[in-house]
């Protein structure tokens, strides 16, 4: 029998398998799809933007040092400022040795162009994407491919230099890395681990740098062999090159998960995809057993503790239906959410306060175990953590990988702790 089954292999389902399995711990991840890594843009946001405001924040540890007083029960308030600098310490560290470095800041975010050339604040950030920080003085060449969908190098720059950076756009054919006529960044990514692409595309770069400039490039810049092409083009250029995120699907969203599903199993700990759930089984205020559909009959999976990492409304952790119902697909746990239908959202579609529903939740207690309305665990050997907590709106706070993280390894402790 396993110590912890954990369901859902985003972030934070990886992250809290990952503290479980180093400490000993007998680990199996169960899961529907990869998570939202395959989305995000790679980075780590922490606290981008205080909730109801729109001024971007600056030192996120300490602004949530006050929103902890503020906001007493939003995730991050469940935890003291050394636990989350600890936290987000072990993510760096693991990062390190995964081969995925992300350079620590102190305590600072940094600003780097998003997909249109806006500001975007991140806390940790990839090698590939820190010299686009739009705080260092170089001016940027952006470029795109030719023929290559949904990134455009003259919005960016535009967008860039309205913003006071300067900035410019240039192309090269797409045929430089892809026979292809239409590929996705995936595709795109797979296709520069060919060292004859890389090297076409090396070429060509370099007839366009100025001196003085650095290259932003859209974000695919090689899947397996990515750390070589980033030395290889810097070389080749003689400039700094740096990624910029594309919409989805998310090259370097992908280098983490992959990394980070391959070194959890060395530790041990499977990681089972496409394991919908369909029931559970408890007896005694204790999870027995969960179960997931199989080609034939119902798959059972024992452990002594569970720990649910299914993501939000957004994740698919919490669905609704049109009826004004809303519940948690695993458990059916208590939610913290608006009552009525007509408060799920506000008239504004772009409201700066933000959508109530999207604040909806699991609430949990200060181990991170689910609770009902009286305060109490609803299974003592339950666990919570990530997006599906309520009493946060991850995305518009940008704080989704800050709270996978710090409450994956936090609740994974307790799970040790408890063991």
């Amino acid at each position: 029998m396993h110590d912890l089954i954990v369901i859902g292999a985003g972030l934070t389902g990886l992250m809290a398998a990952y503290t479980a399995a180093k400490a000993g711990l007998a680990v199996k991840v169960i899961a529907k799809g990869l998570g939202a890594l395959h989305w995000s843009a790679g980075t780590v946001d922490v606290l981008g933007y205080y909730p109801d405001e729109s001024t971007p924040v600056t030192r996120p540890l300490q602004t949530i040092q006050a929103l902890s007083q503020a906001r007493p029960q939003h995730p991050y308030a469940l935890l003291n400022r050394m636990e989350l600098k600890d936290a987000l310490q072990t993510f760096s560290s693991l990062a390190q040795d995964i081969g995925l470095p992300y350079p620590g800041n102190a305590d600072a975010n940094v600003s780097l162009p998003s997909p249109v050339g806006a500001a975007r604040p991140t806390f940790l950030a990839t090698l590939a994407q820190i010299t686009g920080d739009l705080s260092r003085a170089e001016p940027m060449l952006i470029v795109g491919l030719r023929g290559m969908r949904d990134f455009f190098p003259e919005l960016i720059a535009e967008n860039l230099n309205k913003q006071g950076h300067t900035a410019r756009a240039a192309f090269l054919p797409l045929d430089l890395i892809t026979e292809r006529r239409d590929s996705n960044t995936v595709q795109l990514a797979n296709g520069l681990d060919d060292p004859a692409r890389r090297n076409r595309l090396a070429v060509e770069l370099r007839k366009l740098v100025r001196p003085g400039e650095r290259v932003g490039l859209p974000a695919i810049l090689g899947m397996a062999d990515h750390a070589a092409l980033m030395k290889e083009l810097q070389a080749a250029t003689g400039a700094a090159v740096f990624e910029i995120p594309t919409l989805p699907p998310s090259v370097p969203g992908i280098r983490l998960n992959t990394a980070l599903r391959r070194h959890v199993e060395r530790l041990g700990a499977p990681v089972e995809i496409s394991m919908d759930i369909i029931g559970f089984h408890a007896q005694d205020s204790r999870v027995e057993w969960v179960e997931t559909q199989t080609s034939s009959r119902p798959l059972k999976h024992h452990a002594q503790n569970f720990m649910l990492a299914t993501g939000g409304i957004l994740g698919g952790g919490i669905n609704t239906d049109h009826t004004g119902r809303v519940w948690e697909v695993v458990f059916n746990l208590p939610l913290a959410m608006p009552d009525k239908r007509s408060e799920w959202f506000h008239a504004r579609f772009l409201d700066p306060a933000g959508h109530p529903i999207f604040s909806g939740g699991v609430p949990v207690n200060r181990q991170f175990q689910p609770i009902g309305a009286d305060g109490s665990p609803i299974y003592a050997n339950l666990f919570a953590a990530g997006s599906l907590l309520a009493h946060a709106d991850p995305i518009r706070e940008r704080s989704l990988e800050g709270i996978a993280i710090v409450t994956s390894i936090a609740a994974a402790q307790y799970v040790i702790h408890a063991k």
